[in-house]
């Protein structure tokens, strides 16, 4: 057998991100990165196994930019957890997500207004022969990392 080959060809479906508030995470991703509201679904019991919870109440409503997917769940029983605040960039898992912004101060103000912040002290710059590139981290209103890249 070749472990180098897969065994069936995968495409990639989307992200899983749970919020705290549905209405506000729907404007963030929508007003401030451009993301358009797509199908919702409400989730009960046949899906408790699948997630690793003895029941599930869970609305799932996906928005898509593009051939981008993202799928935010606001789970009503159970209830979400966590203390909001963004995780350690070299912690396991799931470090940031990434966009590609024309106006990166324009975009990072604007996650301030939708209930994001900016980390400022990630803000960088690197400068590559008459180009500029701009980097900074913003998090989203729960603390998912979102990195901005102007590349000039």
């Amino acid at each position: 057998m070749d472990h180098g080959t897969p065994a069936a060809a995968a495409e990639f479906s989307h992200f899983g991100i749970c919020v705290s508030d549905l209405g506000r995470s729907l404007r963030f991703y929508c007003q401030a990165l451009g993301f358009e509201k797509a199908e919702s679904h409400e989730i009960g019991h046949e899906f408790a196994a699948l997630m690793d919870l003895p029941d599930v109440a869970v609305t799932s409503q996906f928005i898509r930019r593009g051939p981008t997917a993202i799928e935010l769940l606001a789970f009503a029983d159970p209830a979400p957890f966590g203390d909001g605040r963004r995780r350690a960039v070299n912690q396991l898992g799931l470090t940031h997500l990434s966009f590609r912004v024309d106006d990166l101060a324009a975009t990072a103000a604007r996650i301030v207004e939708l209930g994001g912040a900016v980390v400022e002290s990630s803000r960088t710059k690197i400068d590559l022969g008459g180009a500029t590139l701009q980097f900074v981290y913003c998090t989203d209103p729960d603390g998912v990392r979102v990195e901005l890249m102007d590349l000039g």
